[in-house]
């Protein structure tokens, strides 16, 4: 009896021994799996849709939520005088971002069915234009929003301000053919030597400051004309470059270099204003701006004295314009318990859709057109009204 309880213990302690080695193993897999998937990339095995060609293409990248944080802390409003006073509102309006990362296998099966995540191409990410070309285009988008902003909230506010035009950056080249929308048969001549994000400082020997400056050095130019050129360039500097100039494709007897010219305009203020957006690029906060710069000039709280985020660009004219990443802004903005979210009308009703299934049903997305409609809204939901001042 005793023999064969003894045997019946080493029975059971072999089989135990078996179960904790192939557990160990089975563990040994899933880690190694799992380190494995860390490190392969997600085009090795995702594909997204490329809109442009109507085909499938590798994924390596994803666009996902980054943060939703107050925008006061960036704006900073100098010695006001008699000109105006400055309030300190108890809400935030907040700006909100989005990342778009490097994705692996890994990334790729933990969040691909997540509603604000959206893998994208290369072109989809970089479109044309090569990063860092994006980056200082980013960058410039971001000091003319600033400067919309101050110019629209001190206007909307009865403040005496005026733009100036700023200098010449090259946003993209002219398509002298187009073959459908997508896809241009010809560019300018000088898109052999200028890119997009490119800053011209020189035309045939002549400084210049503004696109005007350009427009009256070229009166005389004829279509052919080699024509030289000091330019500034990200990561390469200032280099030496001979342009042909061509004919608009709209008027055959304007001669032009070949580009679009991003708008850098600047705006003269009646007292120092400042905007620092701590490395974040692009145009998208616009409205934001504008709307803390009304809340820091006008007594009352325009956010009720709650937190609001916002997005949308702003343009002179005060209208919202649409901005990418709509839904991962929508989920940052609820990660960071935030109700009430200003987004622009002019979004597609799919974007709008896709930004409130991101942000669950706590959170409220309101769509706005104009700074108007967004004071309006803003005032629906607690906000106290503004009352220009005689500036």
């Amino acid at each position: 009896m005793q023999a064969a309880a003894r045997a019946g213990l080493t029975t059971a302690g072999r089989r135990g021994r078996a179960l904790s080695i192939v557990a160990a193993v089975l563990a040994f897999v899933v880690l190694f799996g799992v380190s494995v998937a860390a490190t392969l990339p997600s085009k090795w095995f995702v594909e997204a849709e490329n809109r442009r060609l109507g085909v499938d293409q590798p994924a390596p990248y994803a666009r996902v939520p980054a943060s939703a944080q107050p925008v006061d802390d960036l704006v900073s409003i100098g010695d006001l005088g008699d000109e105006a006073t400055q309030f300190v509102p108890a809400g935030e309006f907040m700006m909100v971002t989005v990342m778009e990362p490097e994705q692996t296998l890994l990334s790729w099966l933990v969040g691909h069915t997540h509603p604000a995540v959206q893998f994208l191409t290369d072109e989809g990410r970089n479109g044309f234009r090569t990063p860092q070309q994006n980056r200082t285009l980013a960058l410039a988008s971001m000091r003319t929003s600033e400067q919309v902003a101050q110019y629209v909230a001190l206007d909307r506010l009865g403040y005496d301000v005026e733009l100036v035009l700023g200098e010449v950056l090259i946003e993209d080249l002219v398509c002298l053919e187009p073959i459908d929308e997508a896809t241009c048969g010809r560019w300018s001549p000088s898109d052999t030597v200028l890119d997009p994000g490119d800053k011209i400082l020189e035309v045939d020997g002549e400084e210049i400051e503004t696109v005007e400056d350009l427009s009256a050095l070229l009166a005389d130019k004829e279509p052919g004309d080699l024509v030289p050129m000091r330019i500034e360039r990200p990561g390469d500097g200032e280099l030496d470059v001979e342009v042909e100039l061509t004919a608009s494709p709209d008027d055959p007897d304007r001669t032009i270099v070949g580009f679009y010219p991003f708008d850098t305009a600047r705006v003269q203020l009646p007292f120092e204003m400042e905007i620092d957006p701590r490395g974040v690029g692009g145009p998208s906060a616009g409205l934001a701006f504008t709307l803390t710069i009304i809340d820091e000039l006008t007594e009352g709280e325009l956010t009720g004295g709650g937190r609001v985020a916002v997005t949308g660009t702003i343009n002179l004219d005060g209208t919202v314009g649409a901005i990418g990443g709509l839904r991962q802004k929508a989920s940052a903005v609820a990660q960071a318990g935030v109700e009430l979210f200003l987004v622009p009308a002019s979004q597609s009703e799919d974007d709008i859709a896709a930004a409130r299934a991101a942000g669950g049903g706590d959170l409220e997305v309101v769509p706005v057109a104009t700074v108007d409609e967004a004071l309006a809204a803003l005032a629906e939901h607690g906000g106290a009204p503004i009352v220009a001042t005689d500036g």
